[in-house]
């Protein structure tokens, strides 16, 4: 069972049926209901107060949540004593991810670097630690969740930062990361039995519009994958094998994501992350012979043994963004999505629905995600933005350039 909505549950559920498993939703939030209903059976949260009698009911093994907010959710107790796998760490594992300043402290714990950071309270704390230490910071809420009172804002100068300090909510508090600059990369690896399996090399275009150019948006814009095992970056074992002591410790088991800045030759994590992510994890489960097992062994914390397709190294993803997309306080009607012909790679759907006539409509700010998988990176992004050349919805918009920097890894 997959807890989510739109194209993250579209995705994970399709690619787990294609593999030979039966896949059911529990929808989180209130959208994108309709894509996952094209793979299985979905349970709204207005009718289904909890999704753990439907976990009982129905015999499912494994339950993948696509936030972290689940923790939080009042079931979230019934669901660990309910012993069904969860593909994410839980109890003090999560706090990798949940709490900014937990990170920090851990990298500092085992000497693995990280930009310098501080917390403040208010915002009188925030501009005193900017006067003593002048610098750009990226602005984050120190505690991560879909609905924090901050998200982040990446300063690229002194005044920058200064500025935006006037206008954030405080509610939380402000976590300040120093700015590294935007040679930035990922590592995607699950850990469970406690080792550590490394996956793929991942980049993700978080910037708005092309150029990377604009706002960091609430999801990527775009991204690519290498199958990458061996972890020819050495992201792993800078960033996330010395954490290996610490792993066994809180029992952790799930996926573990790395996102680091290469700066003078070294690489800084900026954060981790304990999901395979919205544009990351579908091709991942793709890439792999073994998916369903893979995910079932990492749930239950057993000795993995992933196995990968032949010829699938890399991946692109491409995100069709709706009518006033990143500026999520721009509304627009549902409006008629048309597509040109048929597909020739992954297209999950995210904010459409069908209408009563049958035809699909958009329904928001982010439309659908485009897959391609290749042998070569060039071929996994030409397939992809031929695919997305099909779709049409007024007001709508892709990057036309992923894949033209930040790639390879610690290329700006």
């Amino acid at each position: 069972m997959i807890l989510g909505v739109g194209s993250f549950a579209h995705s994970l559920g399709q690619a787990l049926a294609d593999a030979g498993t039966t896949v059911s939703t529990y929808l989180t939030r209130n959208y994108g209901h309709f894509p996952p209903s094209l793979v299985g059976p979905t349970f709204s949260r207005d009718a289904f107060s909890s999704p753990v009698p439907l976990i009982k009911k129905n015999g499912v093994e494994v339950v993948i949540p696509q936030s972290i907010d689940w923790a939080l959710a009042p079931w979230a107790k019934d669901l660990l004593k309910s012993g069904v796998g969860i593909f994410s760490p839980t109890r003090e594992a999560m706090r990798i991810e949940r709490e900014r300043d937990f990170a920090r402290k851990l990298c500092a714990d085992f000497k693995i670097p990280f930009p310098q950071a501080y917390v403040a309270s208010n915002r009188l704390e925030a501009e005193k630690i900017l006067a003593g230490h002048p610098q750009p910071f990226v602005i984050k809420n120190p505690l991560c969740s879909p609905n924090s009172p901050i998200h982040t804002i990446l300063c690229e100068t002194v005044e920058d930062t200064r500025a935006w300090l006037r206008h954030v909510n405080y509610a939380e508090g402000v976590f300040l990361q120093e700015y590294l600059g935007r040679a930035e990369a990922g590592h995607i690896a699950l850990v469970s039995g406690g080792e550590i399996y490394s996956l793929v090399t991942n980049q993700e275009y978080k910037y708005a519009f092309n150029g990377n150019q604009g706002i960091v948006a609430g999801a990527p814009l775009g991204g690519l994958v290498e199958r990458d095992p061996d972890d020819q970056y050495s992201l792993a074992r800078q960033l996330i094998h010395p954490l290996l002591p610490w792993l066994r410790k809180v029992r952790f088991n799930g996926p573990l994501q790395v996102t680091a800045v290469k700066r003078g030759g070294q690489w800084h994590v900026i954060e981790y992350n304990i999901r395979i992510g919205v544009t990351s994890g579908p091709m991942i489960l793709r890439m792999l012979k073994n998916p369903v097992e893979t995910v079932l062994k990492t749930a239950r914390n057993e000795q993995l043994d992933p196995q990968f397709k032949s010829g699938l190294n890399f991946g692109c993803s491409l995100t069709l963004a709706g009518y006033g997309y990143p500026f999520t306080q721009v509304r627009s009607p549902h409006l008629p999505l048309e597509v040109a012909g048929p597909f020739d790679c992954d297209v999950w759907w995210n904010e459409v629905a069908q209408g009563t006539d049958g035809q699909l409509v958009s329904t928001g700010h982010r439309i659908a995600d485009v897959i391609a998988l290749a042998p070569a990176l060039d071929a996994a992004i030409t397939r992809a933005y031929a695919n997305i050349r099909k779709i049409r919805v007024v007001g709508s918009y892709f990057r036309t350039d992923i894949g033209r920097s930040l790639w390879p890894p610690g290329r700006i």
